[in-house]
């Protein structure tokens, strides 16, 4: 079978490897209906993750389940799923209390499982997934293929959104700027809206972007960054700065143009992967009052909620893949995100 392996930087490679084999009784061998670059594989393609080894890539898939393992009780061959960017078992102390991402039996794809040997990346043909019931998430039934994008969505980005609207606190009547115009601060426009924020402030440069940003519900775009970002989302917020401020991006000067914006009082809901070295200044932040609350974003269990808005067509998060490749050109995936052609890359096996 085919998939992506990562060398070092800027080289991605489509190569064969072993066909994924049942290695416990609790996991499942999915083929892969759809998968797609994430902003987060960025880091190691360019240099600012080292890669050690060559090794599989890519942590966002849907599919269908081929076979599980003898202790596997939810999910069956056959069933279309959704698989979370990390692996859960659902049971343990920190699922319960909401935080899948920290599962004690947990791991992420592409590095050691924990359970059962090494952990698949996202990005191939078939993919065997540990601890199946509490990682994969079951549609009923098989959906329409001008679905999969949105759902293929849920497996990070729209989850990830949701999680910064959610930390934020954003509720009916707020005023909300989101930091980052990829394909999660495009999503966590969706996600405000959806939790009832009134204005909704971009901050994009990009007028395919923009255009998308309006569409998902943003009643505002602020193309100003620094000081002038943070004076342009005053003059539209009365003075004072916005409700809850959303980081989608992940890097110093993305963390400190939120928590500039943020009014006295308010939130920062902070998802973006952190790369380039944040650091938050307490002391400024006691004056105000202003808190900060967020992290990797616990997609597994938002999932049920955001699901029959996707069927309905109430929101449609697929928007954001502006590209569609074969997995076997998964190296131009990779580049043409990195050179900003486009704002997520779906891949077909």
């Amino acid at each position: 079978m085919l998939a992506t392996l990562i060398y070092g930087e800027r080289d991605i490679r489509v190569e064969e490897v072993p066909d994924p084999r049942l290695s416990t009784g609790a996991d499942a061998v999915v083929r892969v209906v759809a998968a797609c670059v994430c902003g987060s594989d960025l880091w190691p393609y360019r240099g600012v993750v080292p890669t050690e080894e060559p090794h599989r890539i890519g942590h966002e898939f849907v599919g269908i389940v081929e076979s599980v393992g003898d202790d596997v009780e939810r999910i069956h061959p056959g069933d279309f799923v959704i698989a979370p960017f990390y692996v859960c078992d659902g049971t343990c102390v920190n699922c319960r209390n909401g935080v899948s991402t920290s599962c004690l039996q947990g791991t992420f794809w592409g590095v050691d499982d924990k359970v059962g040997g090494f952990a698949d990346g996202g990005q191939g043909e078939f993919i065997r997934v540990p601890l199946a019931d509490g990682t994969l998430f079951a549609l009923d039934g098989q959906p329409d293929a001008e679905l999969i994008p949105s759902l293929l969505a849920l497996s990070d980005v729209m989850g990830t959104g949701h999680h910064a609207a959610v930390s934020a606190g954003v509720g009916p009547g707020s005023t909300v700027a989101v930091v980052g115009d990829g394909a999660v601060g495009l999503c966590a426009i969706i996600a405000a809206k959806r939790l009832g924020a009134t204005t909704i402030i971009a901050m994009s440069r990009h007028a395919d972007r923009q255009a998308l940003a309006r569409e998902f519900g943003a009643t505002e775009i602020v193309e100003e960054r620094g000081d002038e970002g943070v004076a342009r989302i005053k003059e539209l917020t009365g003075g004072i700065g916005a409700d809850q401020v959303l980081e989608c991006v992940g890097t110093k000067e993305s963390m400190d143009q939120a928590l500039r914006s943020t009014r006295p009082g308010g939130m920062v809901g902070y998802v973006g992967v952190p790369n380039g070295g944040p650091k938050l200044p307490i002391r400024p932040m006691f004056g105000r009052n202003v808190g900060v609350n967020g992290g990797v974003a616990p997609v597994r269990g938002y999932m049920a909620e955001l699901l029959p808005d996707v069927l309905s067509g109430a929101i449609n998060p697929g928007l954001v893949f502006d590209l569609e490749l074969p997995l076997s050109e998964a190296a131009e995936a990779y580049a043409a995100m990195d050179e900003r052609r486009a704002t997520k890359v779906l891949l077909r096996p």
